[in-house]
């Protein structure tokens, strides 16, 4: 018997709409997570990221479509598949007052890890995290970065097939955010563990297996970050011009070819971006203001589907 892609899928969603009222926050969206991958949701505030986080995470209902997680139907049996996967919040969850154990322990009693039997997996989860030496501190006198292993050990400790994570390294440090990423990394490689997260920080996002782009309520794009900037033909060129309308007539005419005005400046993808930039230069010397030339990014691929700035959506 042919298993398809859905069936094998850690979660599954076809057709999944949903609206606060008029406004449409999710269109007919579908997405596949496989088992043992990464997969970042990429987007800006308003996109729609945050609300399918909350159906995946079973805080909502769908209100149009299908979800599956795990396999199953979260409608049939919430409690079951709930005792499958783990999830961290954007916000935190942890009591300050509390030591990192304590914490741990009262996490733990919510899904009966009592004992004998949540010593054994406490101490696993924190050698996992290097927070061994950190036990009995309380968490309110912890760093951020730290707060937040402590939050991925709550997610972790009743052994879940699945991590759900929200913005995980909102307010951490660019070390501390490696730092995370390495965690989950190792986690995918040596536990098989299977991981959904939202970002809206680039260098997070590259870090993952896929990623998928959130644009006003649908996945515009889905890949590896290497597949998708390899859709973008060559170089990036963005133009700051005194003019940028005259400009992006003139230099389209002269050039044969069609910039986009974004933001205030002008951009191209051309194959051979540093030439481009000298003919421009010599062209066109006393209406340019300055002219950049780069790879292409995910922020490129983002504005390259949308044709907007990746900070320009007004938030959920």
């Amino acid at each position: 018997m042919t298993v398809s892609l859905a069936e094998e899928a850690a979660i599954s969603v076809r057709g999944l709409s949903h609206h606060y009222g008029e406004r449409c926050a999710l269109r007919s969206v579908d997405l596949d997570v496989r088992r043992g991958e990464i997969l970042g949701l990429l987007g800006p505030n308003g996109g729609g990221k945050t609300t399918l986080f909350r159906v995946l995470a079973t805080v909502c209902a769908p209100q149009q479509g299908s979800v599956r997680i795990l396999g199953d139907d979260p409608g049939r049996d919430l409690a079951a598949i709930r005792r499958r996967f783990g999830v961290v919040f954007q916000h935190p969850g942890l009591d300050g007052l509390l030591s990192v154990l304590e914490n741990l322990r009262c996490h733990g009693a919510m899904y009966g890890w009592t004992g004998r039997e949540f010593d054994e997996r406490a101490a696993t989860v924190l050698r996992q995290l290097r927070l061994e030496a950190r036990a009995h501190e309380r968490v309110a006198t912890l760093s951020g970065g730290l707060a937040r292993r402590v939050e991925l050990a709550k997610g972790l400790l009743h052994r879940p097939e699945l991590l759900l994570l929200d913005e995980p390294s909102a307010g951490l440090d660019p070390g501390a955010r490696r730092e995370f990423m390495d965690h989950l990394t190792h986690l995918r490689d040596t536990e098989g563990l299977t991981v959904l997260l939202t970002t809206h920080t680039m260098e997070e996002a590259e870090r993952c297996d896929r990623v998928g782009f959130v644009h006003r309520g649908e996945v515009v794009a889905l890949g590896t970050p290497s597949e998708l900037t390899a859709t973008i033909g060559g170089d990036v060129v963005v133009i700051a011009a005194h003019d940028v309308d005259r400009m992006r007539v003139e230099v389209g005419e002269r050039f044969g070819c069609e910039l986009r005005l974004v933001d205030g400046a002008l951009r191209l993808e051309t194959p051979r971006g540093h030439e481009f930039v000298r003919e421009v230069v010599e062209a066109f010397p006393g209406d340019i203001q300055s002219v950049t030339f780069g790879r292409p990014t995910l922020e490129d691929v983002f504005v390259h589907v949308t044709g907007q700035r990746f900070w320009d959506e007004a938030s959920e």
